[in-house]
């Protein structure tokens, strides 16, 4: 008689609310704005259901407003998948491969020349979705800087940098240039995150959320 087969553990879930990443994104705006970004560029997925950096840039956008300024910041969206099993993808390209799906344009270099440009993500979990997005922004911008005189180059270089609502403590599978400023609003441990945005039935999510923070707080009591 052949023994059962073990059934794959299900990963632990850590929901998180809308009023929880409004506030992350809050305190970490206080620290972003000190870096004066005039572009935020968000990420999204191969798909229009996933948001990924679209909802924490436009409440970001909120909390980076200046009297100082006439206007909003802009937000601009480039599509990356990872994850997500596109036409045409095969299995093995799936969570391996970075697939564009979205970009700023025919004309990136020039939409990015001279600006201080903030990257939202939602999460930063391998980190080879943000290492892309950074290689090939700042490719684009190198092309375009070439076409200036030298002279000219420096004060027009883009200045990059990076924030992400939550950021897991695992090894990451890319790197982020040790002069572009990183910004987290959450440093958490390699758990499944399930985001508001991500619910069919936000009641339940929320609720779902709130049992989670009593069993882990009655577990560290």
């Amino acid at each position: 008689m052949s023994e059962p087969t073990q059934q794959p553990q299900e990963p632990e879930h850590f929901r998180i609310t809308y009023n929880e990443v409004h506030n992350l994104i809050r305190a970490s705006a206080e620290k972003i704005a000190q870096w004066k970004p005039d572009m935020l560029i968000a990420i999204g997925g191969g798909q229009v259901s996933r948001t990924y950096g679209f909802f924490p840039a436009r409440v970001m956008r909120t909390f980076l407003k200046s009297p100082d300024r006439k206007g909003n910041i802009p937000i601009h969206a480039i599509g990356l998948s990872l994850y997500e099993s596109l036409p045409g993808m095969t299995a093995e390209q799936i969570g391996a491969e970075v697939v564009r799906t979205q970009w700023l344009g025919p004309e990136s270099g020039k939409v990015l020349l001279g600006r201080r440009a903030l990257i939202v993500d939602e999460i930063d979990d391998s980190r080879k979705t943000l290492h892309y997005a950074i290689t090939e922004l700042q490719k684009d911008v190198e092309r375009e800087l070439a076409l200036l005189p030298e002279s000219e180059r420096e004060a027009k270089r883009t200045k990059f940098a990076v924030f992400v609502v939550h950021n897991k403590l695992k090894p990451k599978l890319g790197d982020i240039p040790a002069d572009i400023p990183y910004f987290a609003g959450q440093e958490i441990e390699d758990v499944w995150l399930d985001y508001p945005w991500e619910a069919v039935n936000i009641e339940e999510h929320d609720r779902l959320a709130a049992e989670g923070r009593a069993a882990r707080a009655k577990q560290s009591a």
